[in-house]
């Protein structure tokens, strides 16, 4: 595939030195974030490990799973936005960050601000069937 020389043009050497710094440092976080939640999901299997809990006739059974549930779903939230983040670095390497996968017009830089690993642009995200 060969890049697009105008998106290359978007995001000068310096520009994409600091995109690919403030990915690596959001990357950072989600990983510790991941970390965390990893831990307090463990946590929580652990104290359950210990008590024999019957979910259907325990009053603390439901809210322990729920939490469970909970976490577990922080957990891959936290997981997809990694993955996300991993995404946008190889868009940033090979010339494509920065343009929407839908429409290929640019992604605005306010949006790019708020949602560093964003690959679509408003419209097209607005668009895009959940």
């Amino acid at each position: 595939m060969v890049s697009d020389s105008s998106s290359d043009a978007d995001f000068p050497p310096i520009e994409r030195e600091s995109v690919r710094e403030r990915l690596a440092a959001e990357r950072a976080g989600t990983n510790a974030q991941i970390a965390a939640l990893r831990r307090e999901f463990d946590g929580i299997v652990e104290a359950n490990a210990l008590v024999a809990i019957d979910d259907e006739h325990d009053p603390e059974g439901s809210s322990t799973a729920f939490e469970r549930a909970h976490v577990a779903s922080l957990l891959a939230q936290a997981r997809e936005h990694l993955a996300d983040l991993d995404r946008a670095l190889e868009r940033l390497e090979r010339g494509d960050y920065g343009r929407c996968e839908g429409c290929g017009e640019p992604i605005p830089a306010e949006r790019l601000e708020v949602r560093p690993a964003a690959s679509t642009c408003v419209r097209c995200a607005a668009a895009r069937p959940r």
